[in-house]
């Protein structure tokens, strides 16, 4: 369609606005429509032009304020109305965040769409955090899976975890239990160490440590809420008393 828009789908990243790709803040910046995310810090959408039309599709665990296949829709909609609209998501648009389908949409309407990378939630948590998700001496391969979904116990997650790998979990505070009796069930050892992220890469960050049998327990007593991400390797239990000791300088 010679007279149609583009969709541009932005990737925020994990929160801290200092974070951004410059492709991404001068996209939002230029925007006239910006479609985005529950999980989108709101100093980023600080960035958008004062004439901007700001569209919250939030998603929370049960209760979506729009379905996928409507956002599909609107995207497809503005861009066929000859207007560029930025569809902003928190981390990477191509990392649990539905950028596949909707750039799939795009290109099933004859819509230009174009994929601005961001950093990764687990990139940038990680970082926060002081933990190496790959490391000579401890992880050489690292996992990413999605711990809501559809027939969690059912998943194939057999080798993800254990010696020498690390695994990243998006999307599991509230399935901890079951994440936990799954890996164990798999052999994964009980004591292996885990940490949880929380608000990672944002002020009010929160990292947790215990073991894998100790996970339930440590979302429950501590109360963790989303955004949060479990990681679970050796890798979690390293230098923990480099960590604090920046923390406690910061502080």
């Amino acid at each position: 369609m010679a007279n149609s828009g583009t969709i541009y789908l932005v990737g925020a990243g994990p929160g801290d606005p200092d974070l951004l790709t410059l492709r991404a803040a001068r996209l939002i910046g230029n925007a006239r429509v910006i479609v985005h995310d529950g999980l989108v810090d709101p100093s980023i959408l600080e960035f958008a032009h004062p004439k901007a039309e700001l569209i919250s599709v939030a998603k929370r665990r049960s209760k979506h304020t729009m379905p996928q296949e409507d956002i599909c829709t609107l995207l497809v909609a503005y861009a066929r109305s000859g207007q560029d609209v930025v569809r902003l998501k928190g981390g990477d648009p191509f990392i649990f965040g539905r950028g596949g389908e909707e750039a799939e949409a795009a290109n099933a309407a004859g819509v230009k769409v174009e994929v601005v990378p961001g950093i990764s939630a687990a990139n940038g948590a990680a970082a926060a955090a002081q933990i190496a998700l790959t490391h000579r001496d401890a992880s050489s391969i690292v996992s990413f899976v999605a711990g809501q979904c559809k027939g969690l116990s059912d998943q194939d997650w057999a080798g993800l975890a254990g010696k020498g790998r690390t695994l990243v979990i998006y999307m599991g505070v509230k399935t901890a239990p079951q994440i936990a009796e799954k890996l164990m069930a798999d052999g994964l050892a009980p004591e292996m160490p885990i940490a949880v992220i929380e608000n990672g890469a944002r002020p009010e960050m929160r990292v947790l440590r215990s073991s894998l049998a100790g996970l339930p327990q440590l979302v429950e007593s501590e109360n963790v809420v989303s955004p949060s991400l479990i990681v679970i390797g050796e890798v979690t239990a390293r230098d923990n008393a480099l960590v604090e000791l920046a923390r406690e300088a910061a502080a």
